[in-house]
């Protein structure tokens, strides 16, 4: 048995054991993302500069279609891996398709957790933490192997570096020129 089977099996011997834990497992698993985004788009609309606005919500979307919509889409094209309980033949507690490696989730809240570092570090590192989060959920659900969370964490944090180092100079512009109403 390989490394990621073994955390996966780590992980998941927690599911159907507890009510309350299965319910917080699939809240995290399911609905957290949810939040995530609303508070994403609290942080693009609450600048008084409606420029920053744009910028930090463009910045964020462009993050999540690149790591989400383009690289994870390139690679379940060429790779095909099984998820969890399609290879190990159970039941898992949410409903899922398609292939697993890369985690679009992941791939998807690290871009966005990146961005959002960016504008605003404190709200920055909940972000990734709760990113760490919805990926166990994930795994204790029964949806992704760890090293899927691990690769779409990857993408995601690559493609939100590269999207905000192509509009650096734009927010630097930003910072130069004064507000107009």
């Amino acid at each position: 048995m390989d490394l990621n089977q073994s955390l996966f099996n780590w992980i998941h011997q927690f599911a159907h054991g507890n009510f309350l834990l299965d319910d917080l497992g699939v809240f995290l698993a399911q609905y957290l993302p949810y939040l995530l985004v609303l508070g994403f788009l609290t942080l693009a609309v609450r600048n008084k500069d409606w420029r920053l606005r744009v910028l930090i919500f463009t910045e964020g979307a462009l993050a999540v279609i690149l790591s989400r919509g383009i690289i994870t889409e390139l690679i379940h094209f060429f790779y095909h891996h099984l998820r969890p309980f399609a290879a190990l033949n159970f039941t898992p507690m949410i409903s899922e398709s398609g292939y697993s490696f890369p985690s679009g989730h992941a791939a998807w809240f690290f871009a966005i957790a990146m961005t959002v570092f960016y504008y605003n570090r404190k709200m920055g590192i909940w972000y990734f933490a709760f990113a760490v989060i919805n990926g166990v959920a994930r795994i204790f659900v029964g949806v992704h192997w760890p090293f899927d969370i691990v690769s779409g964490a990857v993408v995601g944090i690559a493609c939100g570096i590269a999207v905000h180092k192509l509009l650096e100079p734009n927010l630097k512009k930003l910072q130069t020129q004064p507000s107009k109403p």
